[in-house]
């Protein structure tokens, strides 16, 4: 019984302070504020009554409201930047996109130029490609490799016609690789074949072409069986094709001259040669130095006599010359030919 009343005793005096606190807290809550507005004028002066408690709310309330109002300003300035960030970076994808979109046009004109010559050079070779049939084909049916509809921008057509490119440039590989095959399997014909320009490093000057000619010593008609060029002493005199050296000699009408056997029945012959630097029965090859340009022989200058024969049928050498990719030398040989046919 006595621990009992030690128990209340004990919490009494702990509950009593805690009362007596909140007591005073809210008689000082409550406690008044009189507020009073006084005009400059005569008129009558305001004033209300406000508790300390309710002041302190109203203090906070606006703490807080002035607090969130800074927040909601900062970051509706941050996400206002952020937008005007993602705008401009909007306006500079859409100016490149259009920079794209105007090469990818350009790409896909120039692939079309390049279908039609390739188209040409295919039909000149005699190659019909199969998969050429087939690319247009699909060409005229590439929605199958889409499940959505053609959209408004455009978007798809310009997916189409890059997937139309790529496929055109596919066939164009194969094609291409056709075509070297072809150049690969004439390569050999024409370096067995007189289709080279004889002077080495230069163009020289045609003096006399193949045909019917005047002799410059008898003045007589008669055929000129080859073709002369004239440029100077030591000029290379370079083999038109692949072959073995037939005949290394001299005369009093060719001077120094050099024969050449060649497949296909194909000869040439080299003359009026100031130096000969080949030997009968030696392998020649395409563009190797025979020797050089001279005036021995019949002649009434440095130059060289270039002649052809197929048997023992003497052609024109421009003909098989015109078979190279000397494209350049044998347009202007060509236009110095004319002023002497």
């Amino acid at each position: 019984m006595a621990g009992k009343r030690v128990k209340r005793t004990s919490g009494y005096p702990s509950s009593k302070r805690n009362s007596g606190l909140l007591g005073r807290l809210g008689r000082v809550g409550r406690q008044k504020l009189t507020i009073m507005l006084i005009p400059h004028s005569e008129k009558r002066v305001f004033n209300f009554q406000i508790s300390l408690l309710a002041l302190s709310f109203i203090s906070i309330l606006l703490i807080s409201l002035v607090v969130t109002f800074v927040w909601l300003t900062a970051d509706f300035s941050g996400t206002n930047d952020l937008l005007a960030s993602r705008s401009r970076d909007l306006e500079h994808s859409e100016a490149s996109l259009e920079v794209l979109r105007d090469e990818v046009n350009q790409l896909i004109s120039s692939t079309e130029t390049f279908q039609k010559t390739l188209s040409g050079t295919l039909n000149t070779l005699g190659i019909e490609s199969a998969g050429r049939d087939a690319a247009a084909n699909r060409n005229g049916d590439l929605t199958s490799f889409f499940n959505v509809e053609s959209a408004e921008n455009g978007s798809l057509s310009e997916t189409l016609e890059i997937q139309k490119l790529k496929t055109a440039l596919d066939q164009s590989v194969t094609s291409l690789d056709e075509i070297g095959q072809i150049l690969n399997s004439q390569k050999s014909l024409l370096s067995d074949i007189p289709t080279m320009w004889p002077l080495k490093g230069v163009q020289g000057y045609v003096t006399a072409v193949f045909g019917p000619s005047i002799h410059p010593f008898s003045g007589q008609w008669y055929l000129h069986k080859g073709v002369d060029m004239a440029y100077g002493y030591g000029v290379p005199i370079i083999s038109t094709a692949n072959g073995k050296v037939l005949e290394v000699d001299f005369d009093e009408g060719y001077g120094n001259f050099v024969v050449i056997r060649h497949k296909y029945g194909f000869y040439t012959k080299y003359a009026h040669l100031q130096r000969t630097y080949v030997r009968p029965g030696q392998d020649i090859s395409q563009g190797d130095v025979l020797g050089t340009m001279g005036n021995t022989g019949l002649s009434t200058g440095p130059h060289l006599h270039y002649e052809v024969r197929i048997g023992s049928q003497v052609v024109d050498p421009v003909k098989y010359i015109n078979m190279t990719d000397n494209h350049d030398i044998f347009n202007r040989v060509t236009r110095n030919l004319q002023k002497y046919k």
